[in-house]
């Protein structure tokens, strides 16, 4: 009779313990190697062009359904593509000086997706925190899943991570502003 109870007690505790704490999703890590981040900035009169390296990161899946994922980033590969020579030099050293993103302090960006809403067949609405400079922000946008691909654009508020170099917001002569928001494309390849 003793062995009858115990069995339906452990029964009941790892039975509820399995509904309390449904398994996890699957995570399907990122090929760094074979994913790109790629960033557009504007300024008055024009705009630039660059990548930077996908550090690591991951997917999680729940079935076929895209339910959570996070990136690092690695700030100190940021690499401008539309300029050569002495050019690109010295506007890759200013994007990594202070003016811009602190590479030597803040070697890394992160991002964390707090919530994933289905938005279409293989779409989804993404909300996560950003974090650049150490500084974390919410951020809203859209990722496609294809096969072992998803894309998302991005668009970013560099003010909201205290990257005021040149920005309306402080006064600068309207022939020099650069623009406060620019564009991340990434494809990632699973």
């Amino acid at each position: 009779m003793k062995k009858t109870v115990l069995s339906l007690v452990l029964t009941t505790v790892f039975g509820l313990s399995a509904v309390a704490n449904p398994i996890d999703g699957v995570k399907k890590d990122i090929k760094a190697d074979k994913s790109t981040v790629t960033w557009k900035a504007y300024k008055v009169g024009g705009s630039h062009t660059g990548t930077i390296d996908l550090k690591s990161g991951a997917l999680e899946f729940d079935g076929d359904k895209l339910v959570g994922g996070e990136f690092v980033v690695d700030m100190t590969t940021i690499n401008t593509t539309d300029l050569q020579g002495d050019y690109k030099n010295k506007l890759d050293g200013h994007l990594s000086s202070d003016d811009f993103f602190s590479t030597a302090s803040n070697p890394t960006a992160s991002l964390v997706f707090t919530e994933v809403k289905g938005n279409g067949t293989n779409t989804y609405k993404v909300t996560g925190n950003l974090t650049i400079k150490g500084i974390t922000k919410p951020v809203s946008f859209e990722v496609s899943i294809n096969g072992d691909k998803a894309t998302a654009n991005l668009k970013v508020d560099r003010i909201k991570y205290d990257i005021k170099y040149k920005s309306g917001i402080i006064g600068t002569a309207k022939d020099k502003l650069i623009h406060d928001n620019f564009d991340l494309v990434v494809d990632l390849q699973m």
